[in-house]
């Protein structure tokens, strides 16, 4: 009987936390698919990371990597310039 109350309080947690709910709606797209996909866990993994909240820090970190990499390719041609001047001294 303890197992069936773990169970069961495991299963109202999920439910809270709207697992349920989520995992219900992707197996509901993946059963109402026309075409079904050769890897239905591949299926499941695409739709539920594309269902995830986006970080609202990943975005700016994003934007920020995007700068260093254009700082970083505006110091390598720098770099390049200034190794022929002093080539040419």
């Amino acid at each position: 009987q303890a197992a069936d109350s773990k169970r069961e309080q495991f299963r109202q947690y999920l439910e809270k936390s709207g697992v349920l709910d989520m995992l219900t709606k992707v197996l509901v797209a993946l059963y109402e698919e026309p075409e079904k996909p050769d890897s239905a866990l591949d299926f499941l993994k695409h739709h539920l990371g594309a269902s995830a909240p986006e970080n609202p820090d990943i975005e700016a970190l994003r934007l920020e990597v995007a700068e260093m990499k254009e700082k970083y390719e505006a110091v390598l041609e720098e770099n390049k310039k200034l190794k022929t001047k002093v080539k040419v001294y």
